[in-house]
């Protein structure tokens, strides 16, 4: 089956303005995203699902094509897979052949091509209906504490509290760098997330997403250390 990268990046973004063309070591932030998914064994298409005619200009000049996203979907509340869907839609109307979907978000600039084809593989080998990227977790949740009232208490078994951490058992978190899925799951359970997800798991240091003008900052230091994504 085809493998359609989408790429969702709306125009709006209240932590940082016009975030998915900031520049990031030189360079537009979607330019990663677009340049590692160029680089892929598998992807046949690169979809931009924007509202924003700058993003749009930028996608072009990277070469992707360029979907354009009505306003409903690109506000803040409007959930991603709406936009996927549509996206999907819009694909069949260009005459875009679609089979398999790989969500690529553009806010994770450290995910390289590598982890695009490791994640396929894994989806296209495995008998699984969804391959979601995801990093160990930093801090253990069961030591996760809750406010009440004046308070501090824990989230779980207090019984956590007193275990080592390489005692508890691993956790992980969706980094937000690679969703995959066939059209057929993603119409039949409108998300990423099912019963038979697989991870694929990702290092830390190319976990990074970007969600704030320190996000960005930091980011930015750490490309300009000379690590060349291309």
């Amino acid at each position: 089956m085809k493998i359609v990268a989408i790429i969702p990046a709306r125009g709006g973004s209240k932590g940082v303005a016009k975030k998915n063309i900031r520049l990031l070591a030189g360079r537009p932030l979607i330019h990663y995203t677009i340049n590692a998914a160029q680089h892929s064994k598998y992807i046949t298409d690169i979809i931009v699902s924007t509202d924003d005619e700058e993003i749009a200009a930028v996608a072009l000049a990277e070469n992707a094509t360029v979907l354009k996203r009505p306003s409903e979907l690109s506000g803040d509340e409007a959930p991603t897979i709406d936009a996927v869907h549509h996206a999907i839609k819009r694909c069949k109307i260009e005459g875009i052949e679609t089979g398999i979907v790989i969500l690529l978000q553009p806010t994770s600039p450290f995910r390289t091509t590598y982890d695009i084809d490791a994640a396929i593989e894994l989806f296209l080998r495995d008998e699984c209906d969804t391959v979601i990227s995801v990093v160990e977790t930093t801090h253990p949740p069961y030591w996760n504490m809750i406010v009440k009232g004046l308070y501090l208490y824990p989230l779980f078994d207090q019984g956590y509290l007193k275990m080592r951490r390489q005692d508890l058992p691993k956790t992980y978190l969706p980094n937000g760098a690679i969703y995959i899925a066939s059209v057929e799951t993603l119409g039949r359970i409108d998300s990423f997330y099912a019963t038979k997800t697989k991870p694929y798991i990702m290092p830390i240091e190319r976990s990074f997403d970007i969600d704030s003008e320190f996000d960005l900052s930091f980011a930015d230091a750490l490309m300009n250390r000379g690590d060349d994504r291309d």
